[in-house]
């Protein structure tokens, strides 16, 4: 589970600029995160190696075996080698952010010896047809804290670097597959799914009130097993992983809409700002106040 200081990446400068090379220079993986203004169309193309793409802002659609899908914040896109896609951009004046994970065929048929399980996002979009994938804001910010892991480790050159990049990557193909997973089975879950969204929704509303897993599974008539486990399925999260995660994103709004740290982390369900404080820095790799500022500063109008 990645709850670890996964965030720090944050305070590095990993954008990278846009290349229109379609090949790679390392023989395992490379990872890139690009943000651009007045971006201009890329061909329609395909690689020989497996892309999968992490779409963070801008108006653009992609256009994936003559498939075109508008994108939202937060989609991922799953593109094995030999696959024709092309980005097309809607409006070249709002900036278009993305991380680019590219991984080469011999490494991706190591990893998938290592964990068989970790290739099931690929054979799922190879049969379905479908490429884009819509996850909750919450699995897209899991799958996003893996990505900053390998980007700290990349950039740190610390002993171990090598392993841990592997082990990273596998982690993150393993919790897309589990996500894609789901989407193939889904009367198998109808239910469950239903349970996940009427509690999700509830959480959402009730941030600033007791959510302990007691309390909501007693609101909706189900064992707490049962909704511990429904949320670890769903979310690839425990449940207190997964509210103390929503908790942060609401107080990091407020925060970003002016209200001071202290109340806002109040209205969000945490009493204790200590631990609000370590948590915030935790996630985001700084404290609430330099938080606001870095956002304030962060568009590049290169």
């Amino acid at each position: 589970m990645t709850t670890r200081k996964g965030k720090r990446a944050v305070k590095k400068n990993i954008r990278s600029d846009f290349q229109t090379r379609q090949y790679m220079l390392s023989k395992d993986y490379e990872l890139y995160y690009y943000s651009d203004l007045h971006f201009k169309n890329v061909n329609l193309h395909s690689h020989d190696y497996y892309e999968f793409y992490f779409f963070l802002n801008g108006r653009v659609e992609m256009l994936i075996e003559g498939k075109s899908c508008p994108l939202a914040e937060g989609d991922i896109i799953a593109v094995p080698p030999g696959v024709l896609h092309q980005a097309r951009i809607l409006d070249p004046e709002e900036a278009y952010s993305r991380i680019v994970l590219w991984i080469s065929r011999e490494s991706f048929k190591t990893l998938k010896l290592l964990a068989p399980s970790c290739a099931y996002i690929i054979e799922y979009v190879r049969e379905s047809g479908n490429y884009v994938f819509h996850f909750d804001p919450v699995v897209f910010n899991d799958l996003r804290s893996v990505l900053l892991l390998i980007f700290d480790e990349q950039n740190a050159r610390r002993f171990g670097r090598e392993d841990f990049i592997r082990n990273y990557i596998t982690e993150l193909l393993l919790k897309l597959s589990r996500q894609a997973s789901l989407l193939a089975r889904p009367d198998r879950g109808r239910e469950e799914k239903n349970l996940f969204c009427l509690v999700s929704d509830y959480i959402d509303v009730h941030l600033s009130e007791d959510l302990s897993l007691e309390s909501l599974a007693g609101n909706f008539y189900v064992s707490p097993y049962h909704l511990s486990h429904l949320f670890k399925e769903k979310s690839g999260l425990s449940l207190h992983q997964y509210i103390t995660k929503k908790r942060l994103a609401a107080a990091k709004n407020a925060i970003l809409a002016g209200e001071p740290a202290s109340s806002a982390c109040r209205d969000a369900g945490f009493w204790d700002y200590s631990g609000f404080y370590r948590a915030f820095s935790k996630e985001y790799g700084v404290s609430p106040k330099k938080y606001r500022l870095l956002i304030r500063k962060e568009p590049d109008t290169r």
